[in-house]
């Protein structure tokens, strides 16, 4: 029996096993590639990979790779299953102990965003809040939280990054862009600038404090060097133009091979943005003046009324501030938005 078969049985690839699993619990499968490469089927949509012991890591570095904690994101998914059928085939050598996940697989199946509740708000613990027991996405946050601590524990001599892909549910006046969780006294290191630029993403978003995203969850949890990265625009399975996805998918694999970077991308080439201000739904009396249809990154000038709501009427300042992640549906207290602006004070490490 061949590596293939025995991983993902009659499936042809790990995209094709993990839709056709998607709500089983499935036993752990190992197998070895002819190069002494170990892989884990450790559940459905999670494989951690190792490679031989006497391959060289030039990095130092242990990766995790997510995809799918949206079942709707597509893209970011293909790219890591094709990824995948490459390493399977032999087609290059693993130098870096790795971690792929594909987040919501009964979503994926389901060609929905999420089934009961958004998985990316369920991190950092937050999967054990009572109002979210015994709901499969809130178990699905607590075993992959559970397998990254794991995973973490084992290379923790190795340095450690975290990217989550996305796809972005409305259109972005920035295409491709990141954001970088927040942890006090922390600065993004110049070979992670490096590397979003070789991966064709060019604007990133500071955060201003931790959250329940699964990426925030690794840098605080894990202190790995963790990003979100948004790579484009959601469609369904078999929809996506692959080659926009090109800049990403070259990043990874020279990444997971160990190889130099071909070139050597300054910091400065990025576009950064801070968050000056975090909107929230107050109550009944709240009012959102932006479009449900606006752009993540579009800018509003000085004095726009971004939101009111009686006794608070939030107005754009001194500089222009640009509006990421709008949603006037959210529930009362929770992030209707962000107000962000360029920043000159971003210093790589």
């Amino acid at each position: 029996m061949n590596v293939q078969t025995h991983l993902f049985s009659t499936s042809p690839d790990w995209l094709s096993h993990t839709l056709s699993h998607a709500s089983s619990e499935l036993p752990e499968v190992t197998a070895q590639l002819a190069d002494g490469t170990h892989i884990a089927r450790i559940a459905a949509g999670a494989l951690w990979l190792t490679p031989p012991a006497d391959r060289q890591n030039p990095n130092r570095e242990a990766v995790i790779v997510s995809a799918g904690i949206h079942g709707n994101e597509t893209a970011p998914i293909e790219v890591l299953n094709g990824l995948v059928s490459e390493l399977l085939s032999g087609a290059w050598p693993l130098a870096c102990p790795l971690l792929l996940i594909l987040g919501n697989p009964p979503a994926m199946a389901a060609g929905k965003r999420f089934l009961d509740v958004n998985m990316n708000r369920l991190f950092n613990g937050a999967h054990g809040k009572a109002e979210y027991a015994h709901l499969p996405e809130a178990d699905r946050a607590r075993f992959i939280e559970a397998i990254c601590r794991k995973f973490a524990a084992g290379h923790s001599a190795l340095a450690l990054s975290h990217y989550d892909l996305h796809t972005a549910i409305r259109p972005s006046k920035q295409e491709r862009f990141a954001l970088y969780p927040f942890v006090p006294g922390r600065s993004v290191p110049r070979e992670q600038c490096a590397f979003l630029l070789e991966a064709e993403v060019g604007t990133l978003l500071l955060q201003h404090k931790e959250s329940t995203v699964f990426s925030s969850f690794s840098a605080s949890q894990l202190s790995a060097e963790s990003f979100t990265v948004e790579l484009g625009k959601v469609r369904p399975f078999g929809q996506n133009n692959l080659q926009r996805f090109n800049g990403i998918d070259r990043a990874l694999r020279r990444r997971f091979c160990g190889a130099p970077a071909s070139t050597t991308q300054s910091p400065e080439q990025l576009t950064v943005f801070e968050v000056v201000h975090e909107v929230l739904n107050t109550g009944p009396a709240f009012r959102f003046h932006v479009p449900d249809d606006v752009s993540n990154f579009t800018l509003y000038p000085k004095g726009t009324v971004i939101w009111e709501d009686g006794e608070t009427c939030y107005k754009v300042g001194a500089e222009p501030e640009a509006i990421v992640f709008p949603n006037r549906e959210v529930p009362v207290g929770q992030r209707a938005g962000l107000m962000v602006k360029v920043t000159n004070r971003f210093q790589a490490g």
